[in-house]
């Protein structure tokens, strides 16, 4: 919505120095990369696929994919773990930092050549946390900022917004939002979210409990945990299909304040 925004604020072309990025992990739905394709070809706007590559240089941890070429089975998330040799989880997010802000800076600097900018953020108008961290102090070349959420932009309103439109996201649109979205089991999902998912397709889980069984080096700590407050993937997909996940409450919730762009 908010490029739409943007499209029609302009006559519907998008301005020279406007670019559209998109950073793949290789653990979004499927659904998402249909849907980016689908706004870029309908729209008629150049969208710029970006991955996390792994390098020994730090600026040459990225790289240019597409529709057809971009990872599908977590290879950027998982190199990025093999390289930094832990997981994320809520305090260390480096998936956020490396596989997204990061490789958009690269590109930025390096095939745009800017030396400052400015990023737009669709958070909304519901989501004050977020919209007040843009504003924090920061040492990065860019400044953020959240139009929709100026502009007094709910979820409601963007569940509206789809549903006038021809085409969109094809998961689950609960007044505005899903919880199919961003990376398909984030530990950022509260547990009842995972567990729902995981239950809705079992497969989804195997990434994960890989991940979290390869461990860390020495062995120590709760390091090859993405979350040491709750039960890890393994459990809980045991639970999902072995019928037994009714029997277990969930206590944590989703973290409100989080997103792949904090």
């Amino acid at each position: 919505m908010l490029l739409w925004s943007v499209l029609n604020a302009h006559g519907g072309v998008l301005p020279e120095d406007v670019h559209v990025l998109y950073a793949n992990t290789g653990k979004e739905m499927p659904e998402t990369l249909d849907f980016i394709r689908e706004c870029s070809e309908r729209w008629g706007v150049p969208i710029t696929w970006l991955e996390y590559a792994d390098h020994d240089d730090p600026q040459q941890r990225w790289r240019m994919v597409d529709f057809d070429s971009a990872s599908r089975e977590g290879e950027p998330f998982a190199a990025l773990i093999a390289r930094k040799r832990l997981l994320p989880n809520p305090v260390k997010r480096i998936c956020t930092s490396e596989l997204k802000i990061r490789v958009m800076k690269l590109y930025a600097q390096q095939v745009l050549g800017f030396e400052h900018w400015d990023v737009l953020i669709g958070y909304r108008s519901d989501e004050p946390r977020r919209v007040a961290k843009l504003a924090a102090p920061h040492k990065e070349p860019f400044d953020r900022s959240a139009p929709l959420a100026s502009a007094g932009v709910s979820a409601a309103d963007v569940g509206a917004f789809w549903q006038r439109q021809p085409f969109d996201l094809r998961l689950p649109n609960m007044n505005g939002k899903t919880m199919h979205g961003n990376c398909d089991l984030c530990f950022l999902k509260g547990g009842k979210q995972v567990f729902s998912l995981i239950r809705e397709k079992p497969s989804r889980a195997l990434w994960w409990i890989d991940q979290e069984r390869k461990g860390v080096p020495d062995g120590k700590g709760d390091g090859h945990l993405f979350r040491k407050d709750r039960m890890n993937y393994e459990t809980m997909h045991a639970l999902a299909t072995g019928g037994h996940g009714e029997l277990f409450a969930f206590d944590d919730e989703e973290i409100e304040d989080c997103a792949c762009t904090d």
